[in-house]
Order: structure tokens, then sequence, then C-alpha cells
């Protein structure tokens, strides 16, 4: 935990009210994003119990099942979700926009906009996981065929779970980790996870603050568990109760009525959650990392009929690929934020991966003739209190302008002096308004979006044999298919 979000804490704490560490908003928010609130039956990892979505706040669709351990319900859930996430799949992806060709010259497109899903906590993320790997594999022929949208549900949760990873992604979002990106409470980060005493901290009731309106949270009649694990008295004392119901019966609407009650709460908070967000600024490199989403959702969108069900595993090269893609992601991601928010920044400046400061001399007009050409190196002198832990030679950039870039040649008494070496224009002069000037106030750091540079991993067919050599082609089996949902 950073001295800042500590700080922030402190005063969450002291005051009753969540504390802001952001000035800006990180993520994209979609003008209609699914939300989506999953229960899974106790006990189980995968077995559905229910799923309230919808688009519009006023009209959820709410989907049961009420026999959990029946097959053949649960397919049919399975199906009736299908044909909701691929409408909204299909309805989101907006008109196709024509970009630059690729280095073989091939013409390329990207649709304007993308399908964003809204998850209340990480653990929803982790069942729809496991939900699309018991699904995507399933035969839409033989004796135990599933409608066709069943495995192409699969294929997409899939891929929605796998964006969820990649730093930076919207795709797929989860409003507890979102709403701590940008607020600090006064509970723990354990605490956090709870969505209702989140809220409570944030945007506490009226007459409450937010320890009261977080103590209310953990009464499970009153405000129950977002998903997708239910609360165990509820499980026994209701639930169980309704689903012996159906079981004589046939008749589900007691199972349906419950486990409405248990959802209606969660979906007014993530509205409330997203009224929130979206009353935030977006931030200046949010609609780069949205551009990102919608390249890969084009691809997959473009492939998806030629394709098959994603692996179980990956190959070991595809695997590394990811791994490197990741760290990419994160090392981009961190640097945005911080050029985005001057909060943020502010972190990194305490942490000594940035400093401030006014420019209190220098040569802006500095040529470097040292070599065969004179090159404009321009120095700067900047004052600054901050604890500069940076080495000399170290690259740096400007926080308000990152194509501004230097190297750190002096520390000294006076301060650091950086020569600048790129973002100037392209003559023995400054392009003007380049080269900040004395009196101006300043921030450089180390950060960069582009540390992690691309690698070169090995094609499929070279595989080391250190790594098991070239794996076969990847053909869905039978095998495949019989995952467990528990």
């Amino acid at each position: 935990m950073s001295v800042l979000s500590s700080l922030a804490r402190l005063e969450a704490a002291a005051t009753g009210r969540a504390q802001p560490v952001a000035t800006v908003r990180h993520c994209h928010l979609a003008g209609a994003p699914l939300v989506m609130i999953p229960l899974k039956l106790a006990g189980e990892a995968a077995a559905p119990l229910a799923v309230m979505l919808g688009r519009d706040r006023a009209e959820p669709a709410l989907l049961v099942v009420p026999q959990p351990r029946n097959r053949d319900l649960r397919f049919a859930f399975a199906a009736d979700l299908a044909k909701i996430v691929l409408e909204h799949i299909e309805a989101s992806r907006g008109a196709a926009e024509a970009l630059a060709p690729g280095k073989d010259g091939e013409e390329r497109f990207r649709y304007t906009d993308a399908p964003q899903i809204l998850l209340p906590n990480p653990g929803g993320v982790g069942f729809l996981a496991r939900l699309g790997r018991s699904t995507r594999f399933r035969s839409t022929e033989g004796p135990y065929a599933v409608e066709p949208g069943v495995p192409a549900l699969g294929r997409w949760l899939t891929w929605f779970a796998d964006r969820h990873d990649h730093p930076g992604s919207s795709l797929l979002l989860t409003v507890t980790e979102a709403l701590r990106l940008h607020w600090a409470t006064g509970q723990s980060s354990l605490e956090d996870g709870n969505l209702a005493a989140l809220m409570g901290w944030i945007d506490p009731p009226d007459g409450l603050d937010g320890a009261a309106a977080a103590a209310r949270a953990e009464d499970p009649v009153v405000c129950p568990p977002a998903g997708p694990a239910t609360d165990p008295t509820f499980d026994n004392e209701v639930l169980a109760p309704a689903i012996a119901s159906y079981d004589e019966t046939g008749h589900e609407q007691r199972v349906r009525t419950a486990l409405e009650g248990q959802l209606a709460p969660t979906w007014d908070l993530m509205w409330r959650a997203v009224d929130l967000l979206r009353a935030l600024p977006e931030g200046a490199s949010v609609a780069k990392r949205w551009e990102r989403d919608r390249d890969g959702f084009t691809w997959f969108h473009r492939n998806f009929d030629e394709g098959v069900p994603q692996p179980r595993r990956d190959t070991a090269v595809r695997a590394a690929r990811r791994l490197h893609d990741l760290e990419r992601a994160q090392d981009a991601y961190e640097a945005q934020r911080a050029f985005d928010d001057p909060l943020i920044m502010a972190e990194h400046r305490l942490n000594g991966q940035a400093f401030g400061g006014v420019v209190a001399g220098g040569d802006p007009a500095r040529l470097d003739e040292s070599g065969k050409r004179p090159k404009l190196r321009p120095h700067l002198l900047i004052a600054t209190a901050d604890p500069v832990r940076l080495d000399t030679g170290t690259a740096v950039c400007n926080a308000a302008r990152p194509g501004l870039k230097g190297k750190i040649v002096d520390i000294g008494p006076d301060g650091v002096t950086v020569e600048l070496t790129g973002g100037m224009g392209n003559r023995l002069t400054p392009a003007p308004g380049s080269v900040p000037e004395l009196g101006d106030r300043v921030v450089f750091t180390s950060l960069t979006g582009g540390s992690f540079g691309p690698a070169r991993f090995p094609d499929r067919e070279s595989t080391p044999w250190t790594h098991g050599g070239p794996p076969p082609e990847y053909v869905p089996a039978d095998e495949d298919a019989q995952e467990e949902w528990s």
C-alpha cells in the first residue's frame, strides 16, 4: 500500500466517507453495457443457479435453474443466456472503420464499438470462465445435443474472461475493482470486495456514514451477497425448501421469487456504481486502450465462424507470448494512468520514479557537437524537493507531454539536470513551445509505455525440444466435453 493510498484510507476512516484517489476515470464505460449478476449453487464450481442481466436498469431479465443438478435444465439455462449475450454482442459491434493497410498490404478494418459486460466482483469472472469451459466443447448433434448458441456462448465467455486478464481492458469489468481504482475507503482491502460495503463508504444512505453503512451491508438479509456464492442461511432456510418444492410440484415460481429477492439489491447497486463512475471525466489514454479492445473484438468476431473452441491449455509458444503481452500491457497501463492523472503521478513522485519542480536554469538551445553532425540537446535544470531515486543516465519523459524525452545527466544540490533528446522537432532549433521555459512547473518520470519491447517467439512448428517440441494441431476431441460443471 502506497503512502498516498494509506493517507486516503486514514482520511476516509476519520471522515466516514471514501476519499478519491483519482481525478479521472481510468476505464471505458459503454453507453449500454450488459450488467450481469450470476449466482451458482453452493458447493459447486460452475453449476448455475440464476443470473440477472440486461442493458436497461428498469427491465432486468432473470434466468433461473430451479433444479441446478438437472443437466437438461442447466443447458436450457445456458441456451437462454446465450440468446441474450449473443444479441448484446451483435448489437454492440457497430459499423466497420477502415484502417491503414498492414505490413503485408492487406486491408484492415475495426468495428466502431465493442460489447462490454459488467460484473459485481472478480468471483463472477471466475464463474464465467468455468461456465465457458463447461459449454464451449458441447456438441450440437448426437444424444446429448445442445442448442447451437450454447457452444458459441462458451467460446465468447472464455474470450471475455481472457481479455479481463489484460491490464487496462474494459471489455469485462468488475465493479468492485473499478470503484477501488478511484476511491479509498476506511476498511480493509478484503472488505472492499463486498460491493454493498464498498458502496456504503462511497455513497452512504442518508443518515449513515461509511462505517455504519458498511456494517449494515454485512447483514445478508438487508444486503444479500453479490454472488456468485449465496448466503449459507439463505441456502438452508429459503433456497433448499424452494428447490424441494419444485421437485415435488414442478412449479418454479417459489425458486424464482427467492432468487429475485437475492439479486435485486445488487442490481440497484450496480447501476448506482455505474452512475458514480460515469460522473468522472474519462482519462486521456482510455480511448486508446478501448481501441485495442475493439481490435481484439474485431479479430475474434471476424474469425469466429472459421475457428475452433479454445483449447484447455495453451501451447508453450502461445503461453510465452501471452505472458509477454500481459507484462507489456501492465507496464503501459501503469504509465498511462500516471500520465493521465496527477494523483497517480504523485504516488510515483513519492516512491522516486518521478520528480517535479520548477525550471530554474539550463540551456534551451544547446547543441551537442561531439559527433559528425550537431544535434539539438537542450539542458534543463529542475529545482525539486522530491526524493530523486533515479541514477544519472536514466531515460525520462515529460509527464504532461510524454513525447518530450530526455535523460538525467546530473543530480546536484541545485536540482536535477535533464538533457532533452526527443520531441522537439527535426531542426537544430526547438519547435515553438516544445522546450519548457524558465519558471515553468514540470514533472519528469522514468515511466514509459514501451519499456517492454516487442519480443520474437518461434512459430508453433519451431517449438524447441525443451518445451516439448512442435505440438500437434489442435482438434477438439470428445474428451474435451467431459469437463464437469462441478
